[in-house]
């Protein structure tokens, strides 16, 4: 038993993800997953300034995770000095972060080599990497080692997004409404449900140009690793196994522990301490948390309307303040400015502003949050759904818009009070929505009740115990279970030449 322990831990994992917290957070939950489910040991792989930041705030404690950097200089791609993270850019160089990850490829090949050659020749199990690094599996399967792409997404948000970008079929009808050509599970699709770069693509432009070949190379991959539940996301699945003729393997909620989380944020916000304090003086059910990740705001007009609904509302909320659109979105909050007049005396005993950054998974996980309003980014979907917090949501880019669809429509767990970064919102609405579906109307009790049925679905999902798995579970065995086949058969057709 010793000596199996012994050969499962020299087993390794080669963790890559795009370089966006949104990204890095829950690739970091994975390996510490793998870690802890698996035992083996992991190589987690950045550009220097974000392992940097992970090697000193990270509190990862006994995990052996080695960080490994891989050379980048942002400055070689015309872009700022230091600007390694989507976090600290402007929405309009993204996609040239993106074009010059693409320049990492030598460099990450450099790497896998090392990694063998200091292992006496024994490769890596696999390689698990990012939806947007589709070029690493080229460059594994040129080595033969096993490969995944790893989605932060719901399968059925990323199938419209992938779907979207492959057809861009909003360019090739007259009508705000269309459909998936090869997609038709899907619900009918509206243009303002498009994020901005796509509506504004047209097959030449930078975006095009990149996802054409990022997910034409997905094919080199051996499958694709959701953090997802099965039970409620088989259609997105469904599509990838159709599509790519690969196996899919749901294995979440894979979620980064709150102290974790905490520690690779951006942590210049209220303390832990002091909303846990708030909280615990709420009764039970009745505080609303409003946040809207980490690289969105919204406009200045939206939160005028917004800040005027959570005064209608009369509802006790927690709501995440960062500057609006046209702003530095690290920079200090001028709430004299851009709320209401009085607004922070006159809901001073039942509101909370909270500057920039919250321990979401913790206010998430207090018996007094009653809901979320949130804009439907996965990594937070998951976070709300494991307590059993149904959802506002106010989708604003990339695969939210889908996920919202999914969660509304498919689950029946949210409500969509809002769409988009530029979309008029009125505060009578959003006061409306919001009390439908904190009240005990019957909508309300509905989504509470299928949000307390998803948390069930998504424990039993979990469940590895006494021998028991749950269908998460088993998804991650299966997912080493091809890699260790796929390596064997390697070594095997090896010793054949031979």
């Amino acid at each position: 038993m010793a000596e199996e322990r012994k050969d499962r831990e020299r087993e390794n994992v080669v963790i890559f993800p795009f370089m966006a917290q949104g990204h890095i957070i829950p690739f970091l939950a994975l390996a510490l997953h793998i870690e802890r489910r698996k035992g083996y040991s992991i190589t987690f792989l950045n550009t220097p300034l974000n392992i940097a930041k992970l090697r000193s705030s990270l509190p990862l404690g006994s995990s052996s995770i080695r960080l490994l950097e891989i050379p980048f200089s942002s400055s070689d791609h015309g872009l700022p000095p230091n600007s390694e993270n989507t976090d600290v850019l402007p929405y309009c160089h993204v996609i040239r972060l993106i074009e010059a990850s693409t320049t990492l490829r030598p460099s990450f090949e450099k790497i896998l080599r090392d990694l063998i050659g200091q292992n006496h020749g024994r490769k890596p199990l696999c390689v698990v990497a990012d939806i947007f690094f589709g070029w690493t599996a080229t460059v594994a399967k040129e080595l033969g080692i096993f490969h995944a792409v790893f989605s932060g997404c719901s399968g059925f948000g990323l199938a419209c997004y992938y779907s979207l970008w492959l057809n861009l079929p909003h360019r090739k009808v007259d009508s705000d409404e269309f459909s998936l050509p090869d997609f038709e599970e899907a619900s009918t699709i509206h243009v303002s449900q498009l994020p901005l770069n796509i509506f504004e693509a047209d097959g030449e432009d930078p975006w095009s140009k990149f996802q054409k070949g990022n997910l034409s190379a997905w094919v080199d991959s051996n499958g694709v690793l959701f953090n997802t539940i099965r039970d409620f996301d088989h259609l997105g699945l469904l599509y990838f196994r159709r599509k790519l003729n690969r196996p899919v393997w749901p294995i979440g909620p894979v979620l980064l522990p709150s102290e974790s989380r905490a520690s690779v944020g951006k942590q210049n916000g209220q303390t832990s301490e002091l909303c846990r304090e708030w909280l615990n003086s709420k009764p039970l059910n009745s505080v609303l948390f409003v946040s809207f990740g980490s690289m969105n705001t919204i406009s200045a007009s939206q939160m005028m309307q917004l800040a005027m609904a959570l005064e209608k509302s009369g509802k006790t909320f927690i709501w995440v303040v960062r500057p609006p659109i046209g702003f530095d979105i690290n920079s200090e909050f001028r709430a004299q400015e851009w709320l209401p007049e009085g607004f922070e005396e006159s809901v001073s005993s039942r509101g909370l502003l909270v500057h920039n950054w919250a321990p979401q998974v913790e206010i998430l996980s207090h018996e007094a949050v009653s809901a979320f309003l949130t804009h439907c980014g996965w990594n937070s979907v998951l976070e709300a759904l494991s307590n059993g917090v149904p959802l506002l949501g106010w989708p604003m880019a990339a695969e939210q818009f889908y996920n919202s669809v999914l969660l509304e429509k498919g689950i029946g767990v949210c409500v969509e009070v809002a769409r988009g970064k530029k979309c008029e919102v009125r505060y009578e609405d959003l006061a409306g929505k919001i009390e439908l579906v904190m009240s005990d109307s019957a909508k309300g009790k509905e989504m509470r009740r299928k949000a307390c049925e998803v948390k069930e679905m998504i424990k039993s999902a979990m469940k590895d115990e006494n021998g028991l798995k749950g269908s998460s579970s088993k998804a991650l065995d299966d997912f080493f279970s091809a890699a260790m086949v796929a390596r064997q058969n390697t070594l095997e057709g090896c010793n054949s030449n031979n």
